[in-house]
């Protein structure tokens, strides 16, 4: 089947990734169509959904389980690739930023993030990615550096509680740190470096065994769901590290040998099992259905990697 007219064919959040990401479009032509998130389909949906007081279902994270958030609606706009600069986008931010608060942690503003490392890593990398750099990111970091357990990771649980660190909990700091280092350039040496150890975690192990005996380090890391909400599995790693930049890393090619056997024969990749709890928008298929963003995303990781799988080129 034609690959890229499937992929084409979809909300443009997907679209403009497909083709900046795969199909290599003019800059102008991809900004075009990433300026649409903002305006219809999923990202517009979800935009209007927020309330004048900037919350999404009055809550900034959501208890058990309740994905329908100011912490999740945010993540989500920003795997959606809205356009920070959009008039709409920078409106709902703005309210974030100036009313809302953890009401269970201190008070402290949305941007400041709160006490735990994996949501913290997640607050993180929504300021960066929105323009909300400043006080809050420098609080987030600081507790971060400090909080970076000695084997390189990082984990949920109370440092004087856990000495092993969490795929989950390290990838979600990874990818706040990321995000923060691209929004505000040259950062302070330690912070680069933790962001390096927090990377070397995850490679010695492969991306998702375990260092002591080589085994897979839990099954659901090969579940590739969409959005992941705070889930570790291998896909989110490799997208990490592509998106990082750089050179594959070779401690990575069981991950992607793990990725391409999950390759349908017409070339797509099915949904994964959906993480539960209550959203407000089903964007991605439903389980063991062809996936349009495990198949973007896939195809990205594998094009970076320089693998070379059958059916590959969708250009």
């Amino acid at each position: 089947m034609d690959i890229a007219t499937w992929l084409l064919d979809s909300d443009p959040s997907l679209r403009w990734q497909v083709m900046r990401d795969l199909l290599d479009r003019p800059e102008p032509e991809v900004a075009r169509e990433r300026a649409r998130v903002a305006l219809e389909g999923h990202g517009a949906q979800l935009l209007a959904l927020q309330d004048a007081r900037g919350y999404w279902n009055n809550d900034e994270y959501g208890e058990d389980q309740d994905r329908r958030s100011v912490f999740w609606s945010l993540a989500l706009l920003r795997r959606l690739g809205a356009d920070p600069a959009d008039p709409g986008v920078r409106t709902a931010v703005e309210r974030v930023h100036e009313s809302v608060i953890w009401k269970y942690w201190d008070n402290l503003p949305f941007f400041h993030g709160e006490e735990e490392p994996c949501i913290n890593g997640g607050v993180l990398s929504q300021g960066a990615y929105f323009g909300k750099t400043g006080e809050g990111s420098e609080r987030i970091t600081a507790r971060l550096l400090a909080e970076q357990l000695p084997d390189g990771g990082w984990n949920c649980e109370a440092p004087d509680k856990s000495k092993v660190s969490s795929f989950d909990t390290t990838l979600c700091v990874l990818e706040g740190l990321l995000e923060h280092e691209r929004a505000v350039g040259e950062v302070p040496a330690a912070l680069a470096e933790a962001r390096t150890r927090g990377e070397e975690y995850l490679l010695k192990r492969s991306g998702f065994k375990r260092l002591s005996t080589g085994e897979v380090a839990n099954g659901r890391y090969l579940n590739f769901s969409f959005p992941p909400y705070w889930f570790y599995d291998v896909l989110r790693a490799l997208d990490y590290f592509r998106d990082a930049g750089g050179t594959f890393d070779a401690r990575l090619e069981p991950a992607i040998e793990s990725l391409a056997s999950r390759r349908g024969a017409d070339g797509r990749w099915a949904a994964g099992v959906t993480w539960p709890g209550d959203v407000y928008l089903d964007v991605d298929a439903p389980e063991s259905e062809p996936s349009r963003w495990n198949t973007l995303r896939a195809l990205r990781v594998l094009r970076w990697s320089g693998v070379e799988t059958q059916s590959q080129d969708v250009g």
